[in-house]
């Protein structure tokens, strides 16, 4: 489902009206556990509580995992508490330690992060448990992402391939963890978050995974969250120093790993290829032409 900025910024600021819900229901959906890592977010953190809320999902497990805040988040918190699994507000030592601290509590099928200033679009969840009826091996679920402004504006559409091992690791991120849904078991199995990264903890998850044996991906077509776009944000403060050492740390650690007898140039021409060709053949010629016309101009 395409939004409008209009729909998505109703969807996040309508005020939560608890759905009437019963153990049958439960039964045909698979339990999401939602973990929010939020420090001194009080700007976009009722946002992101209400893009989960606001899915009215009758299998929700929610835990916020706050830093210690000093401006309003915790009114903001406690506003909401009795709809939540768990709450903190402690020092902690940083995003991805937050984020973990709610894994280790979660006990879903499947876990996801979203950030206290990003956003999931509406039906998501609904679409995870959709996809999960017809493919319950999968392990790993992602969709699209939108990118907004500070007000909820959607300023671009990032559509997302079928998964590549490959792709993700040579060419960079194929999976956007505002849309990213692990089933538990396989966190269990290979590792939470990477607590060194301070940037790429979602490429390395993924990175990790997919290079595993048996670890199976779907992406499923829809916008599923939203990536704020603002200035205090970590992308904006720490991509062009941490985030390029870090990405690059990650993938000379799991290149190693690939099956592949192909080298890093044939796969980095091979990924652009593949990415415009999923998209043409799915009749998404609009968005292929955006895309040729960004990278133009980006060079």
């Amino acid at each position: 489902m395409n939004l409008t900025s209009k729909s998505l910024c109703a969807f996040v600021t309508q005020p939560y009206r608890p759905p009437v819900t019963t153990a049958a229901d439960k039964q045909t959906y698979p339990k999401l556990t939602i973990v929010t890592p939020s420090y001194n977010q009080e700007q976009y953190l009722e946002r992101t509580i209400l893009s989960v809320l606001n899915q009215h999902y009758p299998n929700l497990e929610y835990f916020i995992m706050d830093g210690g805040s000093t401006d309003g988040s915790l009114d903001i918190i406690k506003k909401y508490e009795s709809y939540l699994a768990g709450w903190v507000s402690e020092k902690d030592q940083g995003q991805t330690d937050a984020i973990n601290k709610g894994f280790k509590r979660a006990t879903g099928d499947y876990v996801a992060f979203q950030n206290s200033d990003d956003v999931f679009a509406p039906d998501a969840f609904s679409r995870v448990a959709e996809a999960w009826r017809k493919f319950p091996d999968t392990d790993v679920f992602f969709g699209d992402m939108y990118i907004t402004d500070e007000a909820d504006v959607i300023l671009e559409e990032m559509r997302a391939p079928e998964f590549c091992a490959e792709c993700h690791i040579y060419e960079g991120m194929q999976v956007f963890n505002q849309s990213l849904f692990i089933r538990r078991d396989r966190l269990t199995q290979f590792g939470l978050l990477d607590e060194s990264l301070r940037f790429v903890i979602d490429y390395e998850i993924v990175a990790r995974l997919g290079v595993q044996s048996g670890v199976r991906f779907r992406h499923v077509s829809g916008f599923w969250g939203g990536f704020r776009v603002q200035p205090d944000a970590k992308s904006s403060t720490i991509a062009a120093t941490v985030g390029i050492q870090e990405h690059q740390q990650v993938k000379d650690k799991y290149q190693p790993m690939l099956t592949s007898w192909f080298g890093a140039s044939f796969w980095q021409r091979y990924c652009r290829l593949r990415k415009l060709l999923s998209f043409a053949l799915k009749g998404e010629f609009g968005y292929v032409r955006h895309r040729l016309r960004l990278n133009r101009l980006r060079q």
